[in-house]
């Protein structure tokens, strides 16, 4: 593995876990609200990630990963934006709301903001651990350079 290669790792975690915040960001701004533009509740969105391949499927690619002669993965990518359909919407008694339906009932967006603050929480450790390894592969480099004066 090439110094530049962890530099493109790291910058890929990087990018994967700012983009996972700007996302639990817009699930937090929008907790309470009970009417998007097609007319329903907003409905939590969740990130997921995949390895990146390298190689693809050629068959030089497919030999090297059979034998173990290349390094498995070259960093994160975002694999999608879900919506989250498993957790149940919030039910809340309010006849006074404008969207509240017949039975005086008003569907909340299924936001939990104590999960989204955990999950913010955890994308920030990630974050600052890419900022690490990124910082100490830096250093590493320069003082190699250092070394050849």
């Amino acid at each position: 593995m090439g110094m530049f290669t962890s530099f493109d790792i790291n910058a890929s975690g990087l990018t994967a876990q700012r983009y996972r915040m700007d996302i639990i960001s817009e699930n937090v701004a929008n907790a309470n609200t009970t009417r998007t533009q097609d007319g329903t509740p907003y409905v939590r969105k969740v990130v997921t990630f995949s390895e990146k391949s390298n190689g693809g499927t050629t068959f030089s690619h497919v030999l090297d990963e059979a034998v173990g002669m290349t390094d498995s993965g070259q960093g994160v990518r975002v694999s999608g934006v879900y919506k989250d359909t498993v957790t149940e919407m919030n039910m809340v008694y309010d006849p006074s709301h404008p969207d509240a339906d017949e039975n005086g009932y008003v569907t909340y967006p299924n936001v939990n903001i104590i999960t989204e603050m955990t999950n913010l929480i955890d994308a920030t450790r990630a974050y600052e651990a890419n900022a690490t390894a990124f910082d100490a592969t830096k250093n590493m480099a320069l003082d190699g350079l250092q070394l050849g004066q």
